[in-house]
């Protein structure tokens, strides 16, 4: 351990040292003026690529846009499902019967009109016609059936409005 101790305490030793500082202080200038150039390098490469312009901040800003776009599709395929199961409540299905309701009338005047969502839900209206008045009924349909007893007249409506397509 003492001739350890005695090397370093020479001046060789000192001497050695200093010069690997030296050394190494110059790689770490070299890799400095190195890094500098190639820096340079890549932001004029960066600049020709974009024509002109920093194809970094283009990318950036590309990348921003990006995630906009992402953000209103996923808020837009919200809408959209919302929109979807609003549709479904809607009249999708109508189904209309002309008819005579008394003898002494000259045409189908009269008529059952059906207007279905696309779970068959809905109304039934039935308008009769005579020379003296005319009225106008309605009766609800739940899952294509109602609770109310229906004419021949209506059956007709609300079976041509189930087979129709929503």
């Amino acid at each position: 351990m003492e001739s350890f101790l005695q090397i370093l305490r020479t001046d060789i030793f000192l001497v050695t040292l200093f010069c690997i500082n030296i050394i190494l202080l110059i790689a770490f200038i070299i890799n400095i003026i190195k890094f500098s150039k190639l820096n340079k390098k890549y932001e004029n490469f960066i600049k020709k690529v974009g024509n002109g312009k920093n194809i970094e901040e283009d990318l950036e800003n590309y990348m921003y846009k990006v995630k906009k776009v992402e953000e209103q599709n996923a808020k837009n395929a919200g809408d959209i499902k919302e929109i979807e199961n609003n549709i479904a409540k809607c009249i999708q299905k109508v189904g209309m019967v002309r008819y005579s309701a008394f003898q002494d009338t000259g045409s189908d005047l009269s008529f059952a009109l059906a207007l279905l969502d696309n779970e068959n839900n809905g109304i039934v209206l039935n308008g009769i016609y005579s020379r003296e008045m005319s009225n106008i009924y309605a009766k609800p349909i739940e899952k294509g059936t109602s609770s109310y007893t229906l004419s021949e007249e209506e059956k007709k409506a609300l079976e041509k409005a189930k087979i129709k397509e929503g």
